[in-house]
């Protein structure tokens, strides 16, 4: 199964955007799946709503939103722009901010089912012996829901992979700089006789995501294991 230099660099460029998305999403899908698994009142139900809404929304929309904020003219975008020199509009860190947003959902709901099934006990008597809460989270909380993060962080991975209406709305299908292997499946269904590649892609992409969701599946099973077993 031989691929051109432009797949390569599609399939290299969707590995690339999808772990920096689902790494810099991991700390801010805890920090919610805690609020949302700990708090209460119309706050928490608002930052539920957020959360959720790339879930509901047309893909489009949210990469629409994406542009509106993140884009040169944004007001998130100019500012970052100017500070820092950091641009994501038509580049592939837009392409791993519109991923991050669309994985973010299933990452947050993952960890926030995995942290409703710790003990509010254990964690109790660890703040009774004089442990700090900072302290109690990474000792009791953490290896405890390290399932349910694993489980997020890799559906998140697979989600990112796959997403292609807000990318290709945010940072458009620039081969070699923001064409994703979605992107590059969009642009070979335009091509004819391309049918062969599309195929060869497409079963790329399939397989990406039946391998992370087993790993998914192993891994959590491990730990959960091993936690058990402790």
């Amino acid at each position: 199964m031989m691929l051109s230099p432009e797949e390569w660099a599609a399939i290299a460029l969707s590995l690339k955007v999808s772990s920096v998305a689902v790494l810099c999403a991991l700390p801010l899908a805890i920090i919610v799946a805690l609020v949302l698994a700990r708090g209460r009142g119309p706050l928490v139900w608002g930052l539920n709503a957020l959360v959720h809404l790339p879930l509901i929304l047309p893909p489009v929309v949210t990469g629409y939103i994406l542009l509106l904020a993140f884009g040169r003219n944004g007001p998130i975008g100019a500012f970052l722009d100017r500070a820092i020199g950091l641009v994501f509009a038509f580049q592939w860190t837009g392409a791993a901010l519109a991923a991050a947003v669309m994985g973010l959902p299933l990452m947050v709901r993952a960890i926030w089912l995995a942290i409703e099934a710790v003990d509010p006990g254990l964690e109790q008597a660890a703040r009774t012996l004089g442990a700090r809460p900072l302290g109690v989270f990474f000792s009791i909380t953490l290896p405890l829901i390290a399932p349910g993060v694993i489980a997020g962080l890799i559906l998140a991975f697979a989600k990112a992979m796959g997403e292609f209406g807000a990318t290709i709305t945010f940072v458009s299908n620039i081969p070699g700089r923001t064409q994703t292997l979605p992107s590059a499946i969009y642009a070979l269904l335009q091509v004819p006789g391309a049918e062969g590649s599309v195929a060869k892609l497409a079963g790329i992409s399939i397989g990406i995501a039946v391998t992370a969701m087993l790993l998914s599946e192993s891994v959590s099973r491990m730990i959960a294991k091993r936690i058990r077993g402790s």
